[in-house]
């Protein structure tokens, strides 16, 4: 089975210079959504046309994924027909860019329904209770198809009819090869309309869709949003079935790529993208922030933001601290208020726990880092390491000029700006010597100063 997926739409009721299927829900892209659906159907290929804009669609879409391309928009027939060559024998399953809530489990059971009938095509239908705006699907007194007609079509008979065209259809490949032979641009819009290649052909099934909501199309900023919380809900639940506790799911943002170990509890106005990986027991928020993490075991992060971080188990981080890109915490890392890292890594059992920078570093073992420390890494121009080693003291306030090495066992008094190596062992101190001035005060005051 080949896929093939319709994304040349303008979305002009988007009223965006990025095309529609570019639009994001839950961080990832409308047309993305529908393609990591579509693999899970394990097709031989997959395959999109673009038209609007193609230039910026394609460079977010996966490489395995062949491009066509519809030069007029002149309807789904026609996309349909800008992709002839990858239409053969196989049966061809079409949908479309912009119904990204569509699951892999309903277009299980319309494949199943296809190959078990034999059909030339089976179409994926709804009953709704209000069928306006959709295409109606005429069956005769047996139940069989006899035909889709549009609604400006439709008799004062046909508008009673319930059961709707939600656009999903899987064809005979050779079977599409000859129906769009056929079809014409018949109609008000002189489009060719896939639904047109039905009447030409022997043999139509149906199947009806339990959830109407799986094939909602994303036309607007409105149903993006309605879409969002769509897609938030179905993650949530799946999690907490899986054994994650979410305190307030109204106010918890999770994406679906994202992976959390049993028993982790995520507290309110907590943010979790991209592909982060959690473990388990974990505490995360709330009021936190993480994307594309990978985080162990025991892990309690709180107010705080980590982006392209490695966790280790055991660590705490938070509040209000912030995790760059390049950060690697070990076990039992404790990184407090107000702490920044990026690009460094820092070893077991080390504290960071006030007010701190650490950029381009490297921290051994059983160190604690004083309040106020700064790995000063940039002169200007350049970035430098900073290199501390184990069981090193860094009193607080200290400035580390970077390059420099810091040698096991060392310590650094408070205030000091670090510019030389220090050897293993070693006290550093590298600040002012303090004067006293005994009665100073009181003398400028004699002099009313």
């Amino acid at each position: 089975m080949r896929i093939l997926i319709l994304a040349a739409g303008l979305g002009k009721r988007m009223k965006s210079k990025y095309p529609k299927v570019m639009h994001k829900i839950m961080g990832k892209e409308l047309v993305n959504w529908v393609i990591d659906t579509a693999g899970k159907l394990n097709p031989t290929k997959i395959g999109v046309v673009l038209g609007h804009k193609s230039e910026m669609i394609q460079n977010i879409l996966p490489e395995d994924v062949e491009i066509y391309y519809q030069k007029e928009q002149l309807g789904t027939g026609h996309a349909v027909m800008s992709a002839k060559d990858f239409i053969n024998d196989e049966n061809i399953l079409i949908l479309y860019g912009d119904t990204p809530l569509i699951t892999a489990n309903t277009l299980n059971k319309l494949i199943e329904k296809h190959n078990s009938t034999d059909a030339d095509a089976t179409i994926l239908t709804a009953i709704l209770d209000n069928p306006t705006g959709y295409g109606r699907i005429l069956k005769d007194i047996k139940g069989n198809f006899i035909d889709i007609i549009e609604e400006a079509d439709t008799d004062e008979t046909q508008k009673k009819i319930k059961e709707i065209n939600s656009g999903f259809v899987i064809y005979k490949g050779k079977k599409l090869i000859d129906g769009l032979a056929k079809i014409k641009p018949n109609n008000n819009q002189g489009e060719y309309y896939l639904t047109d290649v039905a009447k030409h052909l022997n043999y139509v099934e149906t199947y009806i869709l339990e959830d109407f909501s799986e094939a909602l199309g994303i036309n607007n900023r409105i149903q993006l949003a309605e879409a969002e919380k769509i897609m938030k809900k179905r993650t949530l639940t799946n999690l907490m079935l899986d054994g994650v506790t979410i305190i307030d799911p109204d106010t918890t943002y999770i994406s679906p790529d994202v992976k959390i170990g049993q028993d982790t509890v995520i507290y309110p106005m907590t943010f979790i993208y991209g592909k982060t990986e959690i473990g388990e027991e974990c505490e995360i928020g709330p009021m936190t922030r993480i994307e594309n993490c990978k985080i162990g075991n025991f892990v309690k992060i709180f107010r705080s933001e980590c982006e392209e971080a490695i966790i280790e188990n055991n660590v705490s981080v938070g509040p209000y601290s912030r995790l760059r890109t390049g950060t690697v915490l070990k076990e039992n890392v404790k990184i407090g208020n107000f702490v920044e890292t990026k690009k460094t890594t820092v070893s077991k059992n080390t504290k960071a726990q006030h007010l701190t920078y650490l950029g381009d570093a490297f921290i051994g073992e059983d160190t604690n880092i004083g309040a106020g420390t700064i790995t000063c890494n940039y002169d200007g121009k350049n970035k430098h390491k900073t290199y501390i080693g184990n069981n090193v003291f860094v009193g607080s306030n200290t400035a580390l000029v970077a390059p420099i090495k810091i040698e096991n066992n060392a310590l650094i008094g408070a205030g000091s700006t670090i510019t030389e190596n220090i050897p293993e062992g070693a006290l550093a101190l590298g600040r002012a010597r303090q004067i006293n001035k005994e009665n100073w005060v009181f003398k400028k005051r004699e002099k009313g100063e």
